[in-house]
Parts: structure tokens; sequence; C-alpha cells
């Protein structure tokens, strides 16, 4: 077996392990779907293993592949914690330089994300910035952001996090919409109107059907799992909706139904990982984004 086996090979078996496919982690290395197969091919080679079997779903991961994934992921974490290190050491003393990558949802992405990265280019015309819109928890361990805004508590001992506050949610519909329908007054109101929610079942879903009897999937008229693309159609009068209540105030704005009957409040939490404290880049970032989410959050509460 060869001793001097390289990272890529093991970083090739990792993303097929995740995905399920060569053309997924492909996807997700950034990679060639080509490259990957060589990848895997050649590290069973070096092992004297076979790592994957083929199947109709995708390729499927043997004995020695579930036996080799701790490892292999221990070497991962090695690598982001050394690149980690080597970027903070890139920066130089007091240097606000080089590339931040911010991992947001969404919604927070597109609402209120432009105008703290917009302030940040102007006071660091240096710093470049990349923003993951997604509603995945990213891997700040394994280096897939520098910073990550959550809406639940990190649990990893290696971050630096900082609570921000809570993003109240509330139901929401354009007063275009209310023009056609009275406004409901009572939650069984609500079976006269056209609500607008998720395809598939989320956390989030679960937690608000307990607030919000009859919150499911079949109550809603018009679903789709892209927060955006509902606050989008809430916007447009198609009907009903959650929406976060700093963003229902802000022009064209939405009015709020049913304050009283339904709330929903989503811990919000800024996160780094440790390595990147004395990055100037990295610290800019970190605090810049605090103080713009407080920003968002607060506003909504000194409202009248």
């Amino acid at each position: 077996m060869a001793s001097d086996i390289e990272w890529e090979l093991y970083r090739a078996f990792l993303g097929v392990l995740r995905e399920g496919s060569l053309s997924g982690a492909a996807r997700a290395l950034g990679v060639a779907q080509p490259t990957v197969g060589r990848h895997v091919a050649a590290l069973e080679k070096a092992l004297g293993l076979v790592l994957f079997t083929r199947s109709q779903t995708g390729l499927l991961p043997t004995e020695a592949a579930f036996a080799l994934r701790p490892h292999a992921e221990t070497m991962e974490s090695t690598a982001a914690a050394l690149e980690r290190t080597a970027s903070g050491l890139r920066d130089g003393a007091g240097s606000v330089a080089g590339t931040v990558r911010i991992s947001v949802s969404e919604v927070v992405g597109v609402e209120v994300m432009p105008a703290i990265v917009a302030d940040l280019a102007r006071r660091h015309p240096a710093l470049k910035v990349e923003l993951v819109l997604s509603n995945r928890v990213h891997d700040l361990l394994q280096r897939e952001a520098d910073i990550a805004v959550r809406m639940t508590a990190p649990r990893q001992e290696q971050l630096v996090a900082r609570r921000i506050g809570a993003i109240e949610l509330g139901l929401h519909a354009a007063p275009a919409y209310l023009d056609r329908r009275p406004a409901p007054a009572t939650l069984a109101d609500l079976g006269n109107h056209a609500l607008i929610g998720y395809d598939r079942p989320t956390p989030f879903v679960r937690q608000a059907a307990k607030a919000l009897p009859g919150f499911t999937r079949d109550r809603f008229a018009l679903r789709t799992d892209s927060d955006v693309a509902q606050l989008a159609l809430v916007r447009a009068g198609a009907g009903i909706g959650v929406c976060q209540v700093p963003l229902a105030m802000r022009a064209p704005a939405l009015v709020r139904v049913l304050p009283d009957a339904f709330t929903f409040r989503l811990d919000t939490w800024v996160t780094m990982h440790e390595d990147l404290r004395a990055s100037p880049r990295c610290r800019i970032a970190f605090d810049a984004l605090a103080a713009g989410l407080e920003d968002y959050i607060g506003g909504a509460r000194s409202a009248p």
C-alpha cells in the first residue's frame, strides 16, 4: 500500500461519501467529474480496497469506506485549520485585505446583507466579500465559510459566537391582498384565505405548527421551499405568509395579521472559527455583520 497518498484523493473520497455520486461530489468540490472519478480510483488502488459499489441510486460506500471516513475527516479538519492559520498570517499586521466568505440565509442575504456589504466595501476597498446564500448550516470547522449567521446557538467549542438578538416572525399580507379579502380576525378565519408556505416539511414548519394549528403543507395554497420566493409572493398580494417583522416594515410595507395569535422568534448568532480572531479581515467583517444585524433587529423594536 502506498504511504504518500495525496490529500486531494481523500478529498474526492469524502465528496463522494457526502454527495452519493461523482457528479454531486464534482459540483461540491468545484472540479470536473472525471477528475473525481480518477481520484477515487487512484485512492482505491493505493489502499488496495474497494470503497464504493455502483447501484441504480448512485455510489454506495463499502464497509471499508465507512471505516476510513472519520480518519479522512480528521485530515480535512487539519487541512482547514492550516489554511485558516496561513490566511491570518497572510493578512499581515493591521491589514484589512483579502477575501472573507460569509454564509447567511436566503432572505438575510438578499434583503439585509447588501447594505452591510456595501458599507464594508466603502470602508475597506481592499476587502473582497463572498456571500453564500443558503439555509443549510455551513461547517465553519471545515472552512465552508469564514463567518456564518445562524438561527441556532453554535455548539462547537472552537467557534467564536456573538448573540445578536431574536428576529421576530409574524403573518403578513400585502395591502392589495387585504383590499380583496378582509383581514382575518381569528385563526379560524385563515381557512378563508390563501396561505403561502413550504412544499416540504422543515424544522421551522414543525415548530410553527405548534403555535398555529393547521399550519401544514396541505393548508398552503401556494408552496415553495424558497424563503425569497415566499416573501415575493406575499409582497405581490398572492396571500398571507410568514415574514420577518423588520422586513415587513420596509417599503412597500406589509400588514401584519393576527399578531397576538401568531408570533415566532429566531435567535440569531454571528459565528466564526476561533483561529480567525487574529485575522483583521475576518474580525472587521464579523464586527460589521454583527452591528448591521443589531441595527436591523433594533429598528423593528424602535418603530412606532
